[in-house]
C-alpha cells in the first residue's frame, strides 16, 4: 500500500470513530507500526487535519476537515484511467483528446507515489473489430445535447424507411458497437432512440426546447426503470 492510500485510509479509519480510538487500534488496522502510524498522524495535521490526542490516549478527527479534491485512491485511480482509456478507444475525436487531457491534469497535482500509480497502471481497453467509424457528428449533438437545442432529424428506420423528425436531445448512450441519441419526438409525442448510424442528417436549431434536459432524463430513467446514480 503507498503512504498517500494509507494517510487516506487512516482519515476514514478515524472519520468513522465518534470517540478516540488508540495508536495501537489504528496500527493493526493500517497493518502498520506505531511508529509509522505516529509519523502518519504528524503528517496528516501538518495539512490541515484537526486531530486531537497523544501517544497512549487515543485519536479522534474534529468535524470539518476535508481532504484535498485530487486525494484518490489506487483503486478509484485505476477506475479513472480505465475509463479514460475507453472513451479515447471508443470515443469521437473531441472526447477522445478531452479524456486524455483530463488524465495528465490529474497526473499534474497527484503525489509523487500516485501519480506512478497511473503511469504504470496496467488496466487495459482491447481493440474492437466490429466497432464503428468514429461519427463525426458526435460533437454537434452532445452541444446540441448540452445547449437543449432542438434537432431537425432524417433518419433511416431499421426497413431502410427515411422520415423526418423534430427531436428534442438530452442524452447519447455509447455501446459497445452502437451510439444511440435519446430524445423526445415531436411527431410521436414519446420519448424515442435513434442509433446514431442511421442518421442521414440532421440541422440543429438554435431553438431551445421547452423543457429541461435533466427533467427529461429522469422521465426516461422512471420509463427504463433506471436508478438514478
Amino acid at each position: 500500500m503507498s503512504r498517500a492510500q494509507r494517510l487516506l485510509d487512516l482519515i476514514q479509519i478515524l472519520r468513522s470513530h465518534r470517540f478516540p480510538v488508540t495508536g495501537q487500534l489504528l496500527a493493526e488496522e493500517l497493518g502498520i507500526s506505531l511508529r509509522s502510524l505516529y509519523r502518519d498522524i504528524a503528517t496528516l495535521q501538518q495539512q490541515g487535519a484537526s486531530i486531537v490526542g497523544e501517544p497512549g490516549l487515543g485519536y479522534v478527527l474534529k468535524p470539518g476537515f476535508m481532504l484535498p479534491p485530487l486525494m484518490f485512491s489506487e483503486e478509484e485511480i485505476e477506475a479513472l484511467v480505465l475509463g479514460s482509456r475507453w472513451v479515447a478507444e471508443r470515443g469521437d475525436t473531441h472526447l477522445a483528446q478531452a479524456a486524455l487531457n483530463a488524465l495528465q491534469k490529474i497526473a499534474a497535482v497527484l503525489p509523487e507515489d500516485l501519480r506512478q500509480s497511473l503511469d504504470t497502471n496496467t488496466l487495459l481497453v482491447g481493440p474492437d473489430a466490429k466497432a464503428p467509424d468514429i461519427d463525426t457528428a458526435l460533437p454537434l449533438l452532445r452541444s446540441a445535447i448540452r445547449n437543449e437545442r432542438k434537432i431537425l432529424l432524417d433518419y433511416r428506420d431499421g426497413q431502410g424507411k427515411v422520415s423526418q423528425r423534430m427531436i428534442w436531445p438530452f442524452a447519447l448512450g455509447f455501446f459497445e458497437h452502437i451510439r444511440i441519441l435519446i430524445a423526445w419526438c415531436e411527431m410521436r409525442q414519446e420519448i424515442r432512440h435513434f442509433r446514431t448510424d442511421r442518421i442521414v442528417s440532421f440541422e440543429v436549431y438554435e431553438t431551445r426546447y421547452p423543457r429541461r434536459r435533466q427533467a427529461l432524463l429522469k422521465e426516461w430513467r422512471a420509463q427504463e426503470g433506471i436508478a438514478s446514480t
